[in-house]
């Protein structure tokens, strides 16, 4: 049993009346915990969210930065407290993963619950400027001709899976970099010391600036505003490539139903707006808010997605 499983069992669609406990919330300080330093794209968002929520709530929302430990630090820090005051705004993805690549994991992964979707992260698959193929079907053909010959970076986690899915359901063999800061892998794209990567678009963006690579589609299910020339990669003919970077809400299991469903339908409502969309934009994010079952959902379809690839290429935990 792993993740969203989990989250699915633990979700139910409410009436439309509020009971006074939900109504009454939050009597004290509301807190994020995020999994990574100030200025990543998830620290922009939390805290832009927060600022609305706290106007409509009446009560401050604290962030909390705890990087490190692929997220585990943040998750274990946010299950500890163990409190309905206490979220994890996070990507998804960066532990739906967990119970595939960890033989043992140090926390429960049915104790975290969907909340509310907030935004997608938009990733994307780049080439150098000046590579002689344009696109992702003729990268795949030259990749097939010459087996080893090219050289990949990924983002770890949900990106990571969908890339080498990708290369086994075309029967790739593509070197794989590892970087300690995956940050540096769009610099490297940009000299040709590696031939293709998938990084979010934020990761990208600079490069693409300075003409150096070129985005051949964005994995989402739809195209991304900030590219929007840039085929999805089921357009592209490779839907092996989609894939969604869910960011959003999670709390503990304990959070009644009417509260999680209220939650959601004040970020929606401090989203409406259109203040949040457009700061997000600049974080290569798309705002996207979606209830609990709406945001399980999509997490249970990606962690299946995984678990398909997972048997496909007989992947075993490594950690």
């Amino acid at each position: 049993t792993v993740l969203a499983s989990g989250l699915l069992g633990a979700i139910a669609i409410t009436g439309a009346s509020i009971p006074a406990a939900a109504q009454t919330w939050p009597q004290r300080p509301v807190k994020f915990i995020v999994p990574f330093g100030p200025g990543a794209g998830a620290d922009i968002g939390a805290r832009v969210l927060a600022e609305k929520l706290q106007g409509k709530w009446g009560q401050p929302v604290v962030i909390e930065n705890r990087p490190g430990g692929d997220s585990v630090v943040a998750i274990t820090t946010f299950l500890n407290a163990n409190d309905d005051h206490t979220f994890l705004f996070a990507p998804a993805g960066n532990f739906t993963v967990h119970p595939f690549i960890y033989g043992k994991l140090s926390y429960d992964p049915h104790k975290i619950v969907p909340i509310a979707r907030v935004s997608n992260t938009i990733l994307a698959v780049a080439v150098n400027a000046d590579a002689p193929f344009k696109t992702i079907k003729e990268f795949t053909e030259a990749a097939k001709m010459a087996p080893g010959k090219f050289n990949t970076a990924m983002v770890q986690g949900i990106t990571e899976f969908t890339f080498w899915g990708y290369e086994h359901s075309e029967g790739l063999k593509i070197i794989q970099v590892p970087y300690r800061d995956i940050n540096l892998a769009a610099v490297d794209l940009g000299q040709d010391r590696i031939q293709i990567a998938m990084l979010s678009y934020a990761m990208l963006q600079s490069q693409v600036q300075a003409g150096r690579i070129r985005v051949i589609l964005v994995s989402n299910a739809t195209r991304a505003p900030v590219a929007p020339d840039v085929p999805t990669a089921r357009e592209a003919g490779f839907p092996s490539l989609e894939v969604d970077g869910l960011v959003g809400l999670f709390g503990i299991t304990s959070i009644p139903n009417d509260l999680k469903e209220k939650i959601a339908a004040d970020v929606k409502a401090v989203a409406a707006d259109g203040v949040i969309a457009e700061r997000l934009k600049a974080t290569g994010q798309v705002i996207n808010v979606g209830g609990p079952k709406e945001f399980a959902d999509a997490i249970e379809a990606q962690r299946a997605k995984i678990a398909a690839t997972v048997k496909a290429i007989d992947f075993k935990p490594e950690r």
